[in-house]
């Protein structure tokens, strides 16, 4: 299928989980572009499943000069950008009464701060009637215990969509948020011992109308349909 044929798109965090199986879809559909992350293994991994439409750019997204070099990267070898993906993110487990500072500032910068300048980086790079995709999360209408901070970053990026969209209609480009609930990522490994992965997935499973917990690339169907 060719819904996204010739376009050019940037997925932050696109070397695993989500990200990657966004890029999947994106590129099933036409697509060309970049995907960036920190992990230089699998990024290289991923970039070659992807194929030589897709480039892997190794950089840090809480840094603004590490996007910029992205963009940079991404429109000196495709040329102006059409779809930009902000999935880059991760949670940070503490509850208030033991949560630090810099705990704060991290979980922010990695959650809140990579979003909002991901996309004022990616704006000179873009063409006009452009598609941008934040990715949230279920943990934004529901607390979780110890991802208070996670949550509240994820509700800041649900409203950063409406305002994004206010702010770039004079350039028709579209803001849109995916807020996907559980999802079968490696992130279950940070947070799950190894022993009670599968018993926690099928507990999700359990919970949910369909009787399965999400997959990548149903979140990367929809980016689709936010994309074209």
């Amino acid at each position: 299928m060719t819904r996204l044929k010739n376009k050019i798109a940037v997925i932050t965090g696109g070397n695993s989980g989500i990200g990657f199986g966004i890029a999947q879809e994106l590129k099933s559909e036409g697509a060309k572009g970049a995907i960036v992350g920190r992990n230089q293994k699998t990024l290289t991994s991923s970039a070659h499943q992807l194929g030589g439409d897709f480039i892997a750019i190794n950089a840090d997204v809480t840094s603004l000069t590490g996007l910029e070099k992205v963009f940079q990267e991404t429109s000196d070898k495709f040329g102006k950008i059409d779809i930009v993906v902000a999935n880059a993110g991760g949670g940070i487990n503490g509850t208030v009464a033991d949560t630090t500072e810099a705990d704060y500032d991290q979980s922010m910068d990695l959650n809140l701060k990579s979003v909002y300048f991901t996309v004022n980086k990616a704006l000179p790079y873009m063409n006009d009637g452009g598609s941008i995709i934040l990715i949230g999360s279920n943990a934004a209408h529901r607390a979780y215990p110890s991802f208070g901070l996670y949550g509240a970053a994820k509700a800041a990026v649900i409203y950063f969509a409406k305002a994004f969209s206010n702010d770039l209609l004079d350039r028709r480009i579209r803001a849109n948020v995916i807020t996907p609930g559980t999802t079968d990522t490696p992130a279950f490994e940070k947070f799950v011992p190894t022993e009670q992965i599968e018993a926690v997935k099928e507990h999700f499973a359990s919970v949910m109308p369909t009787g399965r917990i999400g997959q990548p690339s149903d979140i990367g169907k929809t980016a689709v349909f936010s994309g074209f």
